[in-house]
């Protein structure tokens, strides 16, 4: 399948899988939910719209997209400490769900949110033809303003790279830039590069499941929100060391989308 490149890359980004109430938590790798919910916003569509079936094809819009993720730098671990609510005046605070609010000595809801920081991934997203053309051109003019997780998580630019190409994880396995962490030592070949897949890579075809992952979203309005799960693998690719793009890498991943798509 042709598809399309990207490259999510942020201060900070965070894809929750159980995240709820007082605990935020992220993956290691984006969720297949911030995907679509990226795809969703970019396409002006609300939480209630997002995955309305389509009246024609009565399919269920990006159900059709395969993600492939390379991991150029997994970024490190980093919890927000947050707090809402607090000093406020009594009856101008937090609710209770019962619709009355919170005590005075109760005002203050305490929750600790978990990001990824200095994180960049590259994306192949694989798809029918005119479904990946429209999201090309909503990406490049988005509705509502694009981020990774959560609102205040804005990305880089570039976000796309290129597209719709013939062979998008070729293209992650041997043309795109990579941004490391590091720059390979001196005389090394090649690097490796750990890639999730949705799934089993044709060439590791005993590679196990690498785990299971709640984040195929079902529904994305705040009062049903519902996900059901998916499998992903994960290997280690040996990816040439000629890739690395040293900080700031803007240049050569410029120079890589102005090459001619083939």
């Amino acid at each position: 399948m042709n598809g399309i490149l990207l490259r999510l890359s942020a201060p900070l980004m965070s894809f929750g899988e159980h995240a709820a109430f007082h605990y935020r938590d992220t993956l290691p790798f984006p969720a297949r939910s911030a995907l679509i919910g990226l795809f969703a916003a970019a396409d002006g569509r609300s939480r209630e719209e997002a995955l309305t079936p389509d009246p024609d094809s009565h399919k269920v819009p990006y159900t059709d997209l395969e993600f492939t993720v390379r991991i150029d730098r997994p970024g490190h671990r980093h919890t927000d400490y947050h707090t809402a609510g607090g000093g406020r005046p009594h009856k101008q605070g937090l609710r209770t769900s019962s619709g009355g609010y919170r005590a005075q000595n109760k005002s203050t809801l305490i929750s600790r949110r978990v990001y990824l920081a200095d994180a960049v991934f590259t994306l192949a997203v694989q798809g029918p033809d005119p479904l990946l053309e429209h999201l090309i051109q909503r990406l490049e003019q988005p509705a509502f303003a694009p981020y990774l997780g959560r609102r205040a998580c804005v990305p880089d630019e570039p976000l796309v790279l290129r597209g719709p190409h013939p062979d998008p994880v070729g293209q992650l396995r041997h043309g795109i830039p990579l941004s490391l962490a590091a720059p390979p030592p001196p005389g090394q070949a090649t690097v490796p590069v750990d890639f999730i897949w949705e799934h089993q890579p044709d060439h590791v075809p005993a590679a196990p499941s690498h785990r299971e992952v709640a984040d195929v979203p079902a529904d994305f309005t705040h009062a049903r929100r519902l996900h059901h799960t998916r499998h992903v693998w994960r290997t280690t690719e040996a990816l040439p060391a000629a890739l690395y793009a040293a900080r700031p890498p803007i240049e050569a991943l410029t120079a890589y989308i102005q090459q001619d798509t083939p």
